[in-house]
């Protein structure tokens, strides 16, 4: 598959692998949990910090659970005022960056390779957190599209591209272009697994219900013409299209070979009497020829048509979404509308309608409302109104995960939140005026998690933050919930795993024999009486090869030991 080449990629190709790992502290002051809680982890989180350290801290927790992603990352206008600054341990990518001044300006003939090289490694991790199931929509204009989308189809794989959304976010026009006054910017859509079925189809509208007058025992139908009727493509251009159907006179069997005296051979012949071609080919014919039936037409001509079936999602007919969106609701004049009735005055230019997020989310989350969406590029928190929105809209509980490095994700980031879930009085929408019942978790970006640090008691992570960390990287799973301190120290299990971490954020406990694998920790983790394999995280151990096997255990010493053990 071809691959994008730009100034810097060999530097961060991999450069997600060597940022470390960091954990996330809790900010209870910011933070907006349900009434009577304490904020958890395990909420809604919005998140400040550098996203790219902000998505490796997520992934212990979150790898391959992410439903939804969608982001506006920075255009690369010339005119945002952005820096690379991604501290990639190359000197020779630090010498182009000193030599390049930030912030990337209109002037910067290196702008589009900073531009990729900041986004490359983001666009890795996040490749990561989603799902198998799971879909992903980067906002977008012609500065970056077409060199986005080759990174995109190298990372996510061309095969998973689903489209290239135009959206009309501009009625009016921009008045400063030159030429043409442009309307429209893109959303690039890919799946994680194009294969997975993971994208949902939308409502169907009534008046083209009434399309579907057939019914059978599978339901309500349409016959569409299984002739190609567009006379470019035809016999001379697509030969392996062209072929005889033959059906028996009533019409409602056909087959490629003629099975007795009286079936009919149709062929496609176009509206200009050319030899046309059909929009099936044979092999195609064979898996579905149940659906297709003959009719004869009033001129005394055949037509094969097959059974187009109306979809439901439970009663409620479903079609495709279209690849245009033109909804008067999605544009960024409502998007500045409500953001201006949140604050009065508006914080931004040109935000996004958080209607246009609550669509893309919808396609990717419809029979999915306990699911995860995340923002990584979070701007004024459009993504986590846009989920609360939907929630109370179909009954779901779906969870955002917000990350905003500016100065602004407590102040308007978070601020909004707050206002939304509390209520804006002076808003028109009615659900925005009452205000949604849900609640979030602010966090900062802590120290990172260091082998030589954890030897020194220099930095010492809390103990569940540890445990996260240990978990994914010795089993390549992420942890469900949040970790604490057990009886036997026992952490979380996989199909084939059993993890246990014997540890306090003590430097004192570290160097002294509690901390060690002994025959009384021994004794609690045999309690358990599983078979499983156990990954046993200690300073040291107190026994023989030959008592650890009798129990199934692998030995993994602190700190050294805290790497890939077992392997995805």
């Amino acid at each position: 598959m071809p691959t994008l080449e730009f100034k810097g990629k060999q530097y961060i190709y991999s450069h997600h692998h060597s940022v470390p790992f960091r954990e996330l502290l809790v900010d209870s002051k910011k933070s907006l949990p349900v009434s009577g809680k304490k904020p958890s982890l395990d909420d809604n989180l919005i998140i400040h910090g550098d996203n790219l350290h902000a998505l490796k801290a997520l992934m212990p927790q979150y790898a391959g659970k992410i439903k939804c992603i969608y982001i506006d990352p920075p255009y690369n206008t010339g005119n945002e005022g952005w820096c690379y600054n991604d501290n990639v341990n190359s000197p020779l990518m630090k010498e182009w960056i000193s030599k390049n001044a930030n912030p990337v300006d209109k002037e910067d003939m290196q702008r589009h390779d900073k531009w990729l090289c900041m986004m490359y490694p983001r666009l890795k991790l996040l490749h990561e957190l989603l799902a198998d199931d799971g879909a992903i929509f980067v906002s977008i204009d012609d500065n970056e599209v077409h060199y986005l989308r080759g990174v995109m189809d190298e990372i996510f794989g061309e095969y998973n591209f689903i489209s290239q959304i135009a959206v009309q976010l501009n009625p009016r026009g921009r008045t400063l272009d030159k030429y043409l006054a442009k309307t429209h910017e893109y959303i690039l859509l890919y799946m994680k697994d194009i294969d997975s079925g993971g994208l949902y189809e939308i409502d169907k509208d009534e008046t083209k219900i009434t399309e579907y007058r057939y019914e059978d025992g599978q339901g309500k139908y349409r016959l569409l013409e299984l002739r190609n009727r567009n006379p470019v493509f035809n016999r001379a251009n697509r030969s392996k299209l062209y072929y005889s159907i033959f059906s028996n006179v009533d019409g409602n069997s056909v087959s490629l070979q003629k099975s007795d005296l009286h079936s009919v051979e149709i062929l496609p012949i176009n509206s200009t009497g050319i030899d046309g071609c059909w929009t099936w080919g044979k092999d195609k014919f064979e898996r579905e020829k149940k659906l297709l039936v003959a009719k004869k037409a009033s001129t005394g001509a055949w037509r094969v048509f097959r059974k187009d079936y109306l979809h439901q999602n439970g009663s409620i007919a479903t079609t495709k979404e279209k690849a245009i969106w033109l909804d008067k609701n999605i544009n960024n004049e409502n998007g500045k509308e409500v953001l201006t009735e949140i604050f009065a005055k508006c914080p931004f230019d040109f935000p996004k309608s958080h209607e246009l997020i609550k669509k893309c989310i919808k396609i990717a989350t419809l029979n999915d409302t306990g699911s995860i969406v995340l923002d990584s590029f979070a701007g004024s928190g459009t993504t986590a109104h846009a989920v609360m929105d939907l929630n109370k809209e179909d009954g779901g509980n779906r969870k955002f995960i917000l990350v905003e490095m500016e100065d602004y994700a407590d102040g308007v980031t978070a601020e909004r939140v707050r206002r939304v879930i509390k209520g804006v009085p002076a808003a028109k929408d009615e659900k925005l005026k009452k205000g949604f019942s849900s609640s979030f978790t602010f966090c900062e970006l802590g120290k990172e998690i260091s082998i030589e640090k954890i030897i020194t008691g220099e930095s010492l992570p809390d103990y569940g933050a540890l445990a996260k960390y240990v978990f994914y990287t010795a089993t390549g799973k992420s942890l469900d919930g949040e970790a604490k301190v057990k009886l036997d120290f026992f952490v979380g299990e996989t199909d084939l795993y059993e993890v246990y971490l014997i540890y306090k954020p003590d430097i004192a406990f570290l160097r002294n024999n509690d901390s060690a694998l002994n025959d009384l920790k021994l004794k609690a983790i045999a309690v358990r009486n599983s078979k499983k394999e156990k990954l046993v995280f200690a300073t040291a151990k107190y026994m023989g090869q030959k008592e650890l096997s009798a129990q199934n255990i692998t030995f993994c010493q602190l700190p050294y030991a805290i790497h890939k053990v077992v392997g995805a």
